[in-house]
């Protein structure tokens, strides 16, 4: 029997990562060493204290009933790690739970627009921020990340009858896959627009625990006025190694919070009750392995970054994230093509610039998923190559 699908599944194209794999595997099976670098997986253990509060809660049958809501405990421990990391006063009723940003992401924008309604996203930016709107029936209108303005947006450069009619916009630093930090000033210029225009900001603060060289990640929410215009997804995957669970919080304003609840209530029966009992273990546990890991991030950025540099690719130092986001040698203009013949040269597996949106075309994102001696490797692989002799 035919069917008539969807139009919006023209929307969503086979994409690189299946060319990736599908050559992967040829390589594999001709006896070709690869070094991974395309998928943001955390390849570092969660905290004993963090599987152990998980292992303990799934020993009660209790548990395996439908939590139907977040725990208050819960709300509690996300209320304390605000204030303690961040200086951000919450109260339960600006905190919800989500089944991971990415998840939360493709839905946020239910309660908030109809269709039609113009969103801001970037471009280059995580695909999701696009999806999610866009399986809204948005209109999407893209702002543009500059090289030369620090892959901020200019908001000065949006047109006035753009920001008139934008009732969303999509924001997130640290930036993947784009790599940098976004300074203090930008935040408060960020408010001061959104509040002048009346569009409402949905920040994605997945990655302000990786950040390098001794800078403070920060939220959104820390400054004044955010929460009259925004809220904030949370993650634990990063910076808690939690990936599997799919444990991400929307926190921030109060209006935006209790109809995302709404919402959500009509989706799904409540995150699982050992991975909620997990992530209290996380939230209000010590940050030793966090931090850990971000010295150890760092080291590997060094390693690869740095040692790109030597052998004549130009790759500047990753700010932030668990990326980092690389111009295209000398000599290639295509980032698919280039990746393609890198994989195929070295074993090196990275992502086309391209996959962000147009403006990500001439860059490579590539993740630090390997241990430096690993990503020394890399660097020895890619240069035995001769891709960079072009």
């Amino acid at each position: 029997m035919d069917y008539t699908f969807s139009e919006k599944l023209d929307y969503f194209s086979v994409g690189i990562f299946n060319q990736l794999l599908e050559k992967q595997k040829e390589l594999q099976k001709k006896g070709k060493k690869i070094y991974n670098l395309s998928v943001g997986t955390p390849d570092f253990k969660p905290s004993a204290h963090v599987m152990e509060a998980v292992s303990k809660a799934a020993k009660d049958p209790e548990n395996y009933k439908y939590a139907l809501e977040d725990m208050p405990e819960l709300l509690d421990a996300v209320i304390s790690r605000y204030q303690t990391r961040y200086g951000v006063s919450l109260t339960r009723d600006e905190v919800m739970s989500v089944y991971g940003s990415q998840e939360g992401m493709a839905h946020i924008c239910l309660p908030l627009i109809n269709p039609g309604d113009m969103v801001l996203v970037p471009n280059p930016g995580y695909p999701i921020f696009s999806i999610g709107p866009f399986l809204c029936d948005a209109n999407l209108v893209e702002y543009p990340l500059l090289p030369e303005h620090h892959f901020l947006p200019d908001l000065s450069a949006i047109p006035e009858e753009t920001a008139k009619n934008a009732k969303v916009m999509v924001v997130s630093y640290p930036a993947n896959p784009v790599c940098v930090t976004a300074p203090d000033r930008f935040y408060e210029e960020l408010i001061a627009f959104a509040k002048k225009y009346h569009i409402l900001i949905i920040h994605d603060n997945a990655y302000s625990d990786i950040i390098y060289d001794g800078k403070v990640g920060k939220s959104f929410l820390a400054f004044e006025g955010a929460k009259d215009i925004g809220v904030e997804f949370y993650s634990l995957s990063k910076s808690f190694n939690y990936t599997g669970a799919r444990v991400s919080f929307l926190v921030g304003n109060q209006d935006i919070v209790k109809n995302f609840r709404k919402v959500r209530s009509q989706i799904d029966y409540g995150l699982f009750k050992p991975v909620q009992y997990g992530a209290i273990a996380a939230l209000t546990g010590p940050d030793d392995d966090v931090i850990a890991n971000c010295k150890e991030y760092q080291a590997r950025r060094d390693a690869l970054c740095g040692g790109l540099r030597e052998i004549g690719w130009n790759v500047p130092d990753s700010e932030g994230t668990m990326f980092t986001w690389a111009p295209l040698p000398e000599g290639y203009t295509n980032s698919e093509e280039f990746v393609m013949e890198l994989m195929e040269k070295s074993g090196v597996i990275v992502v086309p610039g391209s996959s962000f949106g147009s403006l990500g075309e001439g860059y490579v994102r590539m993740a630090l998923v390997l241990p430096a001696d690993k990503m020394r490797e890399v660097v020895d692989a890619i240069s035995k190559s001769g891709i960079l002799k072009k």
